[in-house]
């Protein structure tokens, strides 16, 4: 399967085209989009998605949010399926990856750890059957990392709010006010080169459940982004996330 990188030149796009070096992943990058300096690539590299002249049978994005209207655009005028793994999305820019669902597939998650797809779901068990219980959820990355929370944590609290619907975000607790019985709290923690570690702490006081999963390696990110291209591609236009790769 050939596929156009957007952001081959950054950190998690160095990740995914070392990946597509190895057969056994089913993807190979034929051309990228970025920017930034290419020095090196073996692979045509172009600074826009309006310089692109190479066909592929999917585009994986691991550039920026920012990215979102000119990627979903191209991704719609070629009517190639997409895959994207950035995260910070506006409320605009969500819209735009919507309206282009509804011609093209697309596969849109913040995390794209098969672990972390599964603590999701496991977070939304244990709140579904502990209905009282208080919920925080604790996330920590590399000290470059841009948005706060993360879209990982902010999508593990979506999944809980399926069931307790009652639930409100609290990020980054402060001051001197009680916890409140409707919240979820989300802390974010902003040091060294952690790749990624999210924790669910779900108590009722008189026992507690913590969920967490801890990233050893970008590799895994890459890995993932790969399955999520061979899974996207041949499908119906539509919006697709880990959660339709992944059942418990």
């Amino acid at each position: 399967m050939d596929i156009l990188l957007s952001g081959i030149c950054g950190h998690m796009g160095k990740e995914f085209f070392a990946l597509s070096n190895d057969p056994a992943c089913g993807v190979t990058v034929v051309a990228g989009v970025d920017k930034a300096p290419s020095f090196g690539m073996p692979v045509p590299v172009f600074p826009s998605f309006k310089d692109v002249t190479v066909g592929a049978d999917c585009i994986v994005d691991f550039s920026n949010h920012l990215a979102t209207e000119k990627l979903t655009a191209y991704a719609v005028k070629t009517g190639t399926p997409l895959v994207i793994a950035t995260t910070g999305q506006t409320e605009e820019e969500k819209r735009m990856i919507e309206e282009a669902s509804k011609l093209i597939p697309v596969f849109f998650a913040s995390n794209f750890s098969i672990g972390v797809a599964l603590l999701t779901e496991l977070a939304k068990s244990a709140a579904s059957v502990m209905k009282d219980a208080e919920i925080e959820i604790v996330e920590v990355h590399h000290d470059r990392k841009l948005d706060s929370p993360s879209g990982t944590a902010l999508t593990i609290a979506d999944a809980i709010r399926e069931v307790r619907p009652e639930l409100k975000n609290n990020c980054g607790r402060s001051g001197h006010a009680a916890r409140e019985k409707d919240e979820i709290g989300i802390n974010s923690v902003r040091i060294g080169n952690v790749v990624g570690i999210h924790e669910v702490i779900i108590s009722s006081g008189a026992e507690t459940i913590t969920l967490k999963h801890e990233a050893g390696s970008r590799s895994l990110f890459a890995r993932g982004a790969a399955a999520a291209a061979r899974f996207t591609v041949g499908k119906e236009p539509g919006l697709y996330s880990m959660k339709d790769m992944v059942r418990i």
